[in-house]
């Protein structure tokens, strides 16, 4: 894919609810900013119907499927047909797993560490991908896993991007490299505090103005840190990895770093040129009557100055921003519209600003940097580009046709898949074409049949139902019909 194949609203604005189970949404908040991006997070079915009227309306929802404090639990079936019900109504942007290097969202007695691999990263990297296979394979866009930005040793989030980036460079590269060629994003949570200047005019790239004269409407803003020329006055050489005696465990604090810290990584081992970036939570958070200054080598900010601030943000990402920054969804709504008092001033500036799209290049994600993956597969089916061009009904030995028109014919009547006992017939479809296979297969087949096609075939999306009972095949394919779902 292109940086510009990627569909979504162009306006970098984008703001996050306040809780789950909020729908119905209260859409004019949205509207009212002039959002271009909203945050969802769906523990069911609940936001479906915002979802389609937030893009009637060209907001791009971004949907994070909701775990609760549930680790690197599989990609299950619950999680797919939600995937498949947002799919529906026209959401592309998906999220599965949130900060992970945070103790809260792993069930109670795990201490979620970086250098764990085989308990922490193994799992949550292969369980992520089997997500990420299936949203590329219906034509949607993937996130990678976001981390809460810190740069605390057990928690950093650059030590833990580099180790589930390089378990998947050594363990699944072809896989992966395949996702990122086929709608990868990766999501953000840059609460950027107060990491970002305007220039005092005339006083040059080092100077920052005052908490009540910056502007929004006039020149000289910085959201670059920490590559910005105030930080690198004062700590040369600092980067997003760190590089200075003050940051032993990387400085990711800020609007484009981990962004930027996982297009060089993905550059540097996978080959690719541009990845879109979203932040999926985070901005300048919003203050009423108070004053922030977190870090004291850069101004405070008041609701005035987070307001300005906040209205240049946005415009810099159009603007300034790397090709790949997408946008940031402001965390959360209710912070920006439940204080007391009403909305928060930011709303009101942003309401009377009108929104900088973002004009974005066409920039080959990976350009010629597939290095791992040939073209065509020398046997067999090609890579799937949104969705398979065939389907096929495998049935494993001992199972018949006539079997299974029994048990699903009303799934056959819906989808109209090939239905076939002979696993030789995949040799025959070319690898400019795809294809995805639906096995059913007894319990002692399984792994026979894993083999014959899932580690023969790299391209084949490979669908599973076990034949255990005849009656539970036939609720299986049933339950499949009734929500309109190929697969399972």
């Amino acid at each position: 894919m292109r940086l510009d194949e990627f569909v979504w609203s162009r306006n970098p604005r984008g703001l996050h609810v306040y809780s789950i189970y909020q729908s119905p949404l209260d859409i004019p908040r949205y509207t009212r900013m002039r959002a271009g991006w909203a945050k969802l997070i769906a523990a069911g079915l609940e936001y479906v119907d915002d979802a389609q009227r937030l893009l009637d309306l060209n907001i791009t929802p971004c949907v994070r499927l909701y775990l609760g404090a549930a680790g690197a639990t599989p990609f299950a079936g619950h999680w797919r047909s939600l995937v498949d019900a947002f799919a529906r109504v026209g959401v592309r942007w998906f999220e599965f797993y949130n900060e992970p290097n945070l103790g809260v969202e792993w069930p109670a007695g795990i201490d979620p560490d970086w250098r764990d691999e085989p308990g922490i990263i193994k799992p949550l990297m292969d369980n992520w991908l089997l997500f990420a296979e299936y949203v590329v394979s219906i034509g949607c866009y993937p996130g990678f896993i976001p981390l809460a930005e810190s740069d605390d040793l057990r928690r950093a989030a650059v030590p833990w991007m580099d180790t589930m980036l390089r378990y998947l460079a050594d363990h699944h590269f072809e896989r992966y490299q395949r996702v990122l060629a086929n709608g990868l994003y990766c999501a953000t949570h840059p609460y950027i505090l107060n990491h970002w200047y305007q220039e005092t005019p005339g006083g040059g790239p080092t100077s920052a103005r005052s908490r009540g004269q910056v502007n929004a409407r006039e020149a000289g803003w910085h959201f670059e840190y920490p590559y910005d020329p105030l930080q690198q006055s004062r700590d040369p050489g600092r980067t997003v990895y760190g590089g200075t005696a003050l940051t032993p465990n990387g400085d990711p604090v800020g609007l484009t770093a981990m962004g930027r810290m996982f297009n060089e990584r993905c550059a540097e081992w996978f080959g690719s040129q541009a990845v879109p970036v979203l932040g999926t939570e985070g901005g300048i958070f919003p203050i009423r009557d108070q004053v922030y200054q977190q870090d004291t080598r850069y101004p405070a900010y008041d609701e005035f100055s987070q307001a300005e601030g906040t209205v240049a943000m946005f415009e810099w990402i159009a603007r300034q921003a790397p090709p790949w920054m997408f946008g940031v969804t402001l965390w959360k709504e209710d912070d920006y519209y439940l204080s007391s008092g009403g909305a928060v001033r930011a709303i009101d500036r942003l309401a009377e600003t009108p929104v900088v799209v973002k004009e974005v290049p066409a920039v080959e994600v990976m350009g010629s940097g597939l290095t791992g993956v040939p073209t065509l597969p020398a046997v067999g089916p090609g890579p799937i580009h949104g969705a398979a061009d065939f389907h096929m009904i495998l049935l494993a030995p001992g199972l018949d046709s006539s079997w299974f028109f029994d048990s699903a014919r009303a799934y056959w009547d819906l989808f109209h898949p090939m239905v076939t006992t002979l696993t030789e017939l995949i040799d025959f479809i070319p690898g400019s074409q795809s294809l995805a296979v639906t096995v059913i297969a007894a319990p002692d087949l399984v792994e026979t049949m894993q083999r014959a096609i899932r580690d023969r075939f790299r391209y084949v999306y490979f669908d599973l139902v076990v034949a255990d009972n005849p009656v539970r095949v036939k609720e299986v394919f049933d339950g499949r019909v009734q929500l309109g779902l190929r697969f399972g």
